[in-house]
């Protein structure tokens, strides 16, 4: 996940239902990519932990924009 290069293809997929929050077991909206590892987060936890975690991430990526838009 640290790599710049290559397409956007290339890139992680999106989160899905199958990817869920290391706190509580919910659906993760939140991926953080530390260089030890990756955390997942639902959008509760994501938001709980965002200010202490996300300086010490090599990437941060937040998808709760789909909860608005899902129906």
């Amino acid at each position: 996940m640290t790599g710049t290069t290559g397409t956007v293809e290339n890139q992680p997929t999106t989160l899905t239902a199958l990817d869920r929050c290391d706190r509580c077991g919910a659906q993760a909206y939140v991926r953080a990519a530390l260089t030890s590892g990756v955390l997942l987060f639902c959008n509760h936890h994501g938001r709980q932990v965002e200010n202490s975690l996300r300086p010490k991430t090599v990437e941060w990526i937040d998808e709760s924009d789909r909860l608005a838009t899902a129906k």
